[in-house]
């Protein structure tokens, strides 16, 4: 250990002058230079990123400080701006909105009308700086006078019919036979007052998360909506892909929101585009919320632009294809067309969810656009997978798609395996019941899955669980608890001696799911539920806690509610509105769980696009009459967007060459 020498007063000067210190008293003149470099890159740097930046820069080019200021403000409550007092608003007896500030009793003093201008202001504003480009052969007329005025708890606001005519090719969105109920609007009264409060009540969280998407994270993926601005950490990255727009705009279309519609169109019209990211983007999602959720607003409209959009975003997944059997990888880069897979998924294998879950887009995308390619890939896949050898009659999680194996035999109702099993039995459906290998491949799967994969707990609830070689993992999913609709789907689809068998155990799957939800204080389901001596339908470890919006469990009410029309699910769904009101609201979105077990628990800030796509539309469509998108009519894909049934739904729209 080094010591310091300290010397008393009298002894610091030697014949008198000052003994030397260690200890300087100013800085050398390279220093003071250093010093100041250092200052001054750091100002350079503060002045880029206010500036230059990509964010600021097209405010600075409009000359527009304000705009700069809009975008540090969003940045976050505690960056350079206080957050403001918390406020809520209140409606007096006239109507009238108001201000209530927490803490006092007093009304905020500034006028109400002042107010009203200002969000008239706002609203001119992101009109004026949204591009409204109108396709020349094309216009937006009224098919019928129709209004409805919605009534809700908190707002009232219209939904008028309108849909969008090709005076070139004729096309309309309403077929003669079906201008009763398409668009697919409510119009008059339904029988059942008590579904009819609890769909509208939807309707208007529906138009919570959208207005708020719009208020805040316009353009961008997902919406934080504590943070109040695009969320950069979802699958498809901090890329503007407007995720949230084109995976809920059926869902606002199916609703009557066609305002909405209308302006979600316009931006997929202008702002989508896919040519230059450069980065690693699953196939597998692009096409279930992009490719399908384009197609299905083809199908509902017959505007070709969706269609188009479609095959120019499925065009450019084809890259992936390109493997010596055919099954594509998991991740493509848009620019250069190169891909690959998952490093961790088993010695780069392929992932039979995400390669098994592109039939019924594909299917009807060569249907559409009379381009046979994409009907050829998906055979392709098929064709590999019917003529492996299966472990056990089963499909392991797994398949090298160099060698054509397997790979580490994990099976799995839940993540990575789920909808594969689902499109083997909706592509039989899409297909007018004519695609038999699919129907003979689902009830093959379903069998063996039964035999060796479900189980009963000691309190008598009915789970799938995962099986890994040989050993079984006694947990399930949320994302398997779909399982109940879907064998319910396959029993009602297709009568034989196993639909009494199929049909107990969907309704015995979709109780358990219930009860992973009942089971939380906050009547909302975790990630995934353990069964052992000491826990039943529990998430145990921390990471299972999560509840990320997730529709698996409301998509069987959906199903169970329209085949078996017992009340008790339409119940449950109205449980999980609550819970979603309670636990997942915020003033400016909605809101995940970092865990469904506390009673106040901790948001994990962000609205995902399913949310719209799947959760919402899945409870609007529970508490509607089963014409609205009806299982005759339609089958909906693994992302809730319905795509319709050949043969027997005039929206098909095949190509005509």
């Amino acid at each position: 250990m080094a010591t310091t020498c300290i010397l008393p007063i009298h002894q610091r000067f030697l014949n008198g002058a000052p003994v030397p210190s260690s200890v300087r008293r100013s800085f050398r003149p390279r220093e003071k230079y250093l010093i100041l470099l250092v200052f001054l890159t750091f100002c350079l740097v503060c002045f880029g990123a206010f500036f230059f930046l990509p964010e600021f820069k097209s405010g600075v080019a409009g000359n527009s400080v304000y705009t700069v200021y809009k975008h540090i403000q969003k940045a976050g409550p505690d960056l350079l701006i206080p957050a403001p007092p918390h406020m809520d608003e209140f409606s007096d007896n006239s109507g009238k909105l108001g201000i209530y500030r927490h803490g006092s009793d007093n009304v905020d003093p500034h006028k109400i009308e002042d107010r009203a201008k200002l969000f008239a202001k706002i609203e001119e504003d992101l009109e004026k700086n949204q591009k409204v480009l109108e396709r020349p052969d094309s216009i937006v007329r009224p098919i019928s006078s129709s209004t409805k005025l919605v009534e809700t708890q908190q707002k009232q606001f219209e939904i008028v019919d309108n849909v969008i005519e090709d005076s070139g090719n004729k096309i309309v969105t309403v077929p003669p036979s079906y201008s009763d109920r398409y668009p697919v609007t409510f119009k008059g009264e339904d029988a059942d007052e008590k579904a009819r409060f609890r769909r509208n009540r939807v309707l208007e969280m529906t138009k919570h998360a959208w207005d708020n998407y719009v208020r805040f994270a316009w353009g961008k993926n997902e919406l934080r909506p504590i943070s109040k601005r695009g969320h950069t950490g979802s699958i498809f990255g901090a890329a503007s892909l407007g995720a949230t727009i084109v995976d809920g705009l059926d869902t606002l279309y199916i609703m009557g929101l066609h305002d909405e519609f209308k302006q979600g169109r316009d931006w997929i019209q202008n702002n989508l585009h896919f040519d230059d990211l450069n980065g690693d983007f699953s196939v597998f999602e692009t096409n279930i919320r992009y490719v399908g959720g384009l197609l299905t607003c083809f199908a509902l409209t017959g505007d070709v632009m969706f269609r188009d959009k479609a095959d120019y975003i499925a065009k450019m997944l084809l890259p992936a294809f390109q493997t010596p059997t055919g099954i594509p990888n998991a991740l493509i880069n848009f620019k250069t067309g190169a891909s690959k897979n998952y490093a961790w998924a088993s010695g780069g294998a392929s992932i039979l969810s995400e390669f098994g879950t592109l039939h019924l887009e594909f299917t009807y995308l060569s249907e559409v656009t009379g381009n046979p390619v994409y009907r050829e890939k998906v055979d392709t896949i098929r064709s590999v997978l019917q003529n492996m050898d299966k472990p056990k009659g089963l499909y392991p999680n797994y398949l090298n798609p160099k060698t054509g194996k397997w790979g580490q035999h994990h099976m799995s109702m839940g993540a990575l395996g789920d909808s594969f099993y689902e499109y083997l039995l909706k592509a039989w459906i899409q297909s007018a019941k004519q695609d038999h290998e699919a129907r003979e491949m689902y009830d093959s799967a379903m069998d063996a899955a039964i035999h060796h994969m479900l189980h009963k707990s000691n309190g008598g609830l009915l789970y799938f669980s995962d099986l890994k070689f040989e050993r079984l993992e006694h947990k399930m999913d949320h994302l398997a608890c779909f399982s109940g609709g879907l064998l319910a789907l396959g029993a009602t689809t297709l009568r034989n001696a196993m639909s009494p068998r199929h049909m107990e155990i969907a309704k015995g799957l979709t109780n358990t799911c219930h009860e992973s939800y009942v089971r939380t204080n906050t009547k909302l389901g975790p990630e995934s539920f353990k069964f052992t001596d000491a826990v039943e339908a529990k998430a145990v470890r921390t990471n299972d806690k999560y509840y990320l919006l997730r529709p698996e469990v409301i998509e069987s009410y959906f199903y169970m509610w329209r085949l078996t029309k017992d009340q008790k699910y339409r119940d449950w769904g109205w449980e999980a509105v609550q819970a979603l009101e309670k636990h997942c609201r915020t003033p400016t979105g909605y809101s995940g769980l970092k865990n469904v077990y506390q009673d106040d628990p901790v948001k994990d800030d962000v609205q995902q696009s399913f949310f719209l796509a799947e959760t919402l539309k899945y409870l609007y469509l529970l508490f509607s009459d089963d014409s609205l998108i009806s299982l005759e009519e339609w089958v909906y894909n693994t992302e809730a967007h319905p795509l319709p049934i050949k043969g027997i739904n005039p929206y098909y729209r095949e190509h005509q060459p």
